[in-house]
């Protein structure tokens, strides 16, 4: 039961630092998507286009473990021009690797403690990976829009035009 407690505390926790990494990332005119898959099937936690067409990938960290035990986290490089950690407030930053950016963040926003170092993506895969980014988008706001219009009441066809 603990183990269970444990991770939908940590779920929590992931689900409010990627909130307030999404709104810091608008705020420099960033534009995020969670959950996004690269080519070479790794997720990125955060991934977002700068107004540029800047490719920036964010992977969070809530648990110490989950830091010392990642080991996949290089293999995000190659897709991202900006690379960082986002870690919640009393998350010990210490641990979190000096070559990759940081990001400190709760539920209502985030601060670059330490900026990513650039890197340089091949200009064929900075193409492969925006179309990604904006078909996926383009799916989830579909996906959105669709389960919206299917809670509204229908109006039915001729109401009011009845005659009698």
């Amino acid at each position: 039961m603990f183990q269970s407690a444990m991770a939908i505390i940590s779920t929590a926790t992931a689900q409010d630092v990627a909130r307030g990494v999404s709104r810091l990332l608008m705020q420099q005119g960033y534009s995020p998507i969670l959950e996004f898959t690269l080519a070479n099937g790794r997720r990125l936690d955060v991934a977002a286009l700068g107004p540029d067409g800047t490719l920036l990938g964010v992977e969070i960290k809530v648990a110490l473990a989950d830091l010392r035990g990642d080991t996949k986290w290089p293999e995000y490089l190659e897709f991202c021009e900006h690379f960082y950690f986002a870690i919640p407030p009393d998350f010990p930053d210490h641990h979190v690797p000096a070559t990759t950016g940081l990001i400190v963040a709760d539920r209502y926003g985030g601060a670059i403690i330490r900026p990513a170092t650039p890197a340089s993506v091949h200009a064929s895969r900075r193409k492969a990976v925006t179309l990604r980014f904006a078909k996926v988008a383009a799916e989830r706001l579909a996906s959105v829009l669709d389960l919206a219009a299917e809670t509204l009441p229908l109006t039915e066809i001729g109401d009011g035009d009845q005659q009698s």
